[in-house]
């Protein structure tokens, strides 16, 4: 492996698991808010809709289609009205209630915190994200993971979002290193991936669920578990 000086980490379903934490949020939400009391739809049917719906939205957020107000303002009205409530119905302030609560969760990937112990000695870590600002910093914290990075780059501060290669360009002038002395670690292939490799990045795929890869050229690296960094780097 090449010689690499700085590791730049995305920091949701990378670091932070974001299913995890997510999942919790919205059974909280689903007893605090009375979903039940419509009698449309159960727990895990809730949080399986707001995961689609989720990751659709978020998917039009990266491509430049909405921006952060109407994903946050339509996210539980696309949720509950595809699950049979009236616009009506969906109560007022859960969106809200999910944005106060789920950066508050601490769950992260197994392995997240012996790796970085293991790298944070080595090498440069900084953090690269499309999440919202006011919300990765309360995550980080509350995760402590904080400490172990340097930079963390937000798409809101500089302007462009991943897969653009100026987020990754903008983070590599910030501290003033080159491209190729670095390597990105990701789980979204084209985000991460491509948009490292057109910034002139390597990258590692980090893919803890073994989906097939269908980018070409495939990825520099490849990994099923955040541990096998340590024998890599």
């Amino acid at each position: 492996m090449k010689p690499y000086k700085h590791i730049f980490f995305d920091l949701d379903h990378t670091l932070w698991d974001f299913e995890k934490n997510s999942e919790e949020t919205l059974y909280t939400l689903y007893h605090e808010f009375g979903l039940a009391d419509f009698g449309k739809f159960n727990c895990d049917s809730f949080y399986k809709k707001y995961k689609f719906v989720n990751h659709l939205l978020w998917d039009l957020y990266n491509k430049g289609k909405i921006d952060q107000k109407e994903l946050r303002e339509s996210r539980f009205v696309k949720t509950l009205t595809g699950l049979g409530l009236e616009p009506h119905q969906v109560p007022i302030g859960i969106s809200e209630a999910y944005t106060d609560l789920c950066p508050q969760k601490t769950a992260v990937f197994p392995y997240t915190f012996e790796v970085l112990e293991y790298l944070k000695p080595k090498y440069g870590l900084h953090i690269i994200t499309n999440g919202f600002k006011d919300v990765q910093y309360i995550k980080m914290n509350g995760s402590k993971l904080t400490d172990y990075f340097g930079e963390i780059v937000t798409s809101e501060c500089c302007g462009y979002k991943k897969p653009d290669k100026r987020i990754f360009e903008h983070a590599l002038d910030r501290i003033q290193v080159r491209s190729q002395d670095c390597l990105m670690i990701g789980d979204n292939l084209e985000c991460d991936i491509d948009g490292a490799r057109l910034a002139g990045m390597d990258q590692v795929f980090f893919n803890p669920e073994k989906t097939k890869s269908k980018l070409s050229p495939k990825p520099t690296y490849h990994i099923h578990c955040l541990s096998e960094l340590q024998a890599m780097l």
